[in-house]
């Protein structure tokens, strides 16, 4: 079902992880021929698509902030909803009295570190801070229109169309918010695949320690791989499977696990993976456009016309400069795209 706002006249720049960059933003704006018109930016025959995680870690959360709602109620942008905006609605959401929790999403050390410039930035704005949460529930969890699809992390159909059933408007509900936090639940399925991504637990026994040194006893994987038969093969996510855990076997149970996105579908994309090197298609009709900006790497969007195969030059981007007083031989990677 292709999304009314869709416009087959009207070029799409679809634009990766923010992360609070707001400058880096809008001299990649600036550099796609956007200009502000009444103080919100704006193209005569373009929209931008954001692909989600506007907040968190970076410099200029609320400006970011600010400047994409303003896009999207003027309707030179739309957005989907990334798993940081979802983490922030269940960090900042009290539990229901009979969950036995405080919170939705708990308050414990990992999760208070990857919000806590968030609301640092927003202390002395609680107001704002609270009209963007509501905001959030404003945004779709992706977008089906009939020459592409955006999704923050992986494209499920199965899980789409039976979401789109009970939420014709592809928003979540503060119902539907509470029954996510339950393992196991369809909603908690639908926020993890479409907001996180698929993996595969890791044999018995076996468990991999991430950059961030968060010890893993599964692998985040590609949702389109063609005819995998090793780890290697799905493998998706910033640090490397050990080389004797990526020559494992998949087993015919690990293959059904597996999604694979059919090259006859429209082009999809996603952010959410921390990409580095120079930005490229992954697949003739998928790209990830999320290449790690708030670590110093790029801030990249896809210049969207209609294509059915998707090219590399077809993206533009602004590189992120390091800060001279920054030593980069002691900055931690790029935290791992696993992150809860």
């Amino acid at each position: 079902m292709a999304t009314p706002s869709s416009n087959p006249c009207r070029g799409y720049d679809i634009i990766g992880d923010i992360h609070g960059c707001s400058l880096t933003l809008e001299s990649l704006l600036q550099r796609m021929g956007y200009t502000k018109m009444k103080g919100v930016y704006e193209h005569k025959r373009r929209q931008v698509i954001f692909i989600g995680d506007i907040i968190d870690r970076g410099p200029r959360i609320r400006e970011a902030l600010h400047l994409v709602r303003d896009m999207v109620e003027r309707g030179s942008a739309r957005i989907v909803m990334g798993n940081h905006e979802y983490n922030a609605l269940g960090y900042c959401t009290r539990a229901r009295p009979d969950s036995g929790n405080t919170y939705l999403r708990e308050h414990i050390p990992r999760h208070n570190r990857l919000i806590k410039e968030t609301l640092e930035q927003f202390e002395a704005h609680p107001g704002e801070w609270k009209d963007f949460l509501a905001w959030f529930y404003t945004i779709p969890l992706c977008i089906d229109d009939e020459h592409f699809r955006a999704v923050h992390a992986c494209w499920d159909d199965g899980l789409i169309s039976r979401f789109r059933q009970e939420h014709p408007d592809g928003c979540i509900t503060e119902d539907f918010l509470h029954a996510s936090s339950v393992s196991d639940s369809f909603p908690g399925e639908v926020m993890d695949t479409l907001l996180r991504g698929t993996d595969l637990r890791l044999p018995e026994g076996v468990a991999i320690t991430g950059s961030d040194g968060f010890v893993r006893t599964f692998f985040r994987t590609k949702f389109w791989a063609d005819n995998p038969h090793t780890y290697a093969d799905v493998v998706f996510q910033p640090d490397p499977l050990p080389a004797d855990v990526a020559v494992h076997v998949l087993t015919p149970d690990e293959h059904r696990q597996l999604l694979s996105y059919p090259l006859d579908a429209p082009p999809v994309f996603v952010g959410h993976y921390w990409m580095d090197g120079k930005p490229s298609q992954l697949k003739s009709n998928v790209a990830c456009v999320d290449y790690s900006a708030v670590k110093y790497g790029k801030l990249a969007a896809y210049r969207m016309d209609g294509e059915r195969v998707l090219s590399a030059d077809k993206f533009v981007w602004v590189d992120v400069q390091w800060p001279s007083n920054i030593d980069q031989r002691n900055y931690p990677t790029s935290e791992d795209s696993l992150a809860r």
